[in-house]
């Protein structure tokens, strides 16, 4: 008899934006990635046996015992191991029983009960008691005599950011790092080419983003595979060697040029499976999430032997603003996208936020980007190779991003026609009209930043969508300096 063994890592995305540190998101997320690799992998000891792996990745684990001895054992004592390693993080557990030769029902057995389990409450172990100190970043209770030191400062750290911070310091625990830039966890990574302050990360301005991408078609392509013990294991393989090479792809493409003594301005935060969501320089983002797209279609074609397509979620966010709020931004991008496609290209959307709202991708669409009941300001998604007619690829958005270099006039043109719509429609239509008489030269980019495209929204309603505020944002992200406007201001 075998046993398959499996285990879901909760609350991944509450214990990595716990704080707003730089610092201990990147610890915290190295001790996401350890959990599934390392931690289980020395849990076990001398009976761990590679060959046995089937997955670990992305908070997941699926794992073949051969007798029930090390089935119980893991069972017993993997949670306590990852709950102690990692406060705040929750796992559910299942097992199921199978004869060989009926592992595809065993697979199926194995995520029902996992999702039953998933919906079991667990006692948390961070509660503390009344009258303790708690920390000031997250409000949890200080563990005695544990410090964090900060610009000099000792500080009075809980259990989870205490080991976060720890995590964050030791050279031999980057592996995301190593696997997201070189595309093999065991490459090290020189300290002093990570970035552990959002100062480090940023450029001529605040601009950063949060990305979030996820493949498309997952479930289908598991039901095929997963008949099979080995197809299955070698499928699991080849879509995490897959998202790390695509990882490694892009950050060649806008990091390739980064400077010896400059710190590499992209923070890993999850790579495995089909996901990937990394914190990046503002103005890199674009050109990042496209080359990860590109590439993952290539390398699952090559390695999987079915070409994948992804879609991505980018929120521009100030450095300063809440990173879980920002993930949660580009998740709902990603799904967005997602949903436009109908989950068959790869494709990806983005928004900057503006203000200190925080309210649901729905509710900045109503609120932000429907200047009038006709108008809808949100062109994307934006299509990587293939897409649907009357679409725009992110080969068509950086064209017009260039022909907008060095012409100011337009640009402001065009955002005082968008302040206009959202004011007064007649008004709208006539500045531009004479807008496109006084840059008559011009008249073919103004009408490609103006002229929309007819799009069904709700219950069959139709509106008109135009690309000038999509491109008018990008522009401003990867061209303001404010920190040279600040320092003119000082003298």
């Amino acid at each position: 008899m075998t046993y398959l063994y499996g285990a879901s890592v909760q609350g991944i995305q509450g214990f990595i934006f716990r704080t707003n540190e730089l610092r201990d998101i990147a610890g915290a997320s190295e001790l996401v990635e350890q959990i599934c690799t390392r931690m289980f992998a020395e849990m076990l000891g001398n009976k761990y046996k590679e060959e046995n792996q089937i997955i670990a990745a992305a908070g997941n684990v699926k794992y073949k015992f051969d007798n029930r001895e090390d089935c119980e054992y893991a069972v017993l004592n993997f949670p306590r191991i990852v709950m102690t390693s990692a406060p705040g993080i929750t796992i559910s557990q299942a097992v199921v029983s199978y004869d060989r030769g009926d592992f595809k029902t065993a697979v199926d057995g194995l995520e029902k009960k996992l999702h039953t389990a998933r919906n079991k409450p667990s006692l948390p172990t961070t509660v503390g008691l009344l009258g303790v100190e708690r920390s000031r970043q997250t409000g949890l209770p200080v563990i005695a005599q544990e410090y964090i030191v900060k610009e000099g400062d000792r500080i009075p750290a809980d259990d989870a950011t205490f080991r976060k911070n720890l995590c964050s310091k030791k050279e031999d625990l980057q592996s995301l790092c190593g696997k997201s830039f070189y595309g093999n966890k065991s490459h090290s990574v020189p300290f002093s080419k990570l970035c552990f302050n959002i100062e480090d990360m940023t450029s001529q301005n605040d601009w950063i983003a949060v990305v979030h991408a996820d493949g498309n078609g997952l479930g289908k392509i598991v039901q095929k595979v997963g008949r099979d013990e080995k197809e299955y294991k070698k499928f699991s393989w080849g879509l995490d060697k897959s998202t790390a090479l695509s990882a490694k792809k892009a950050y060649e493409v806008v990091c390739g040029n980064v400077k010896e003594e400059q710190r590499i301005p992209i923070r890993p935060v999850v790579l495995g499976g089909d996901d990937m969501t990394v914190i990046i320089r503002g103005d890199l983002a674009i050109a990042y999430v496209e080359s990860y797209l590109k590439a993952f279609g290539h390398y699952t074609h090559d390695i999987i032997g079915q070409g994948m397509t992804a879609c991505a979620g980018i929120a521009f966010v100030k450095s300063s603003y809440p990173f879980y709020y920002a993930y949660d931004l580009a998740e709902e991008l990603c799904s967005a996208a997602k949903k436009a496609s109908k989950r068959e290209f790869s494709c990806l959307m983005f928004h900057k936020v503006q203000d200190s709202f925080i309210t649901s991708y729905e509710d900045i669409i109503k609120r932000e980007l429907t200047p009038n009941p006709d108008t809808l300001l949100q062109y994307g998604p934006y299509y990587i190779d293939k897409h649907p007619e009357n679409t725009m690829t992110v080969q068509d958005l950086t064209g017009l991003l260039d022909q907008l270099e060095g012409k100011r006039g337009i640009r402001t043109g065009i955002r005082q026609w968008l302040t206009f719509l959202h004011d007064n429609d007649g008004r709208a239509d006539q500045h531009l009209t004479r807008f496109i008489q006084y840059h008559k030269e011009d008249a073919g980019l103004i009408e490609s930043l103006t002229n929309g495209t007819i799009k069904e929204v709700n219950h069959h309603k139709y509106v008109n969508t135009v690309p000038a505020a999509d491109v008018l944002t990008i522009y401003t992200i990867e061209n303001q300096d404010t920190n040279r406007t600040a320092q003119e201001d000082k003298k």
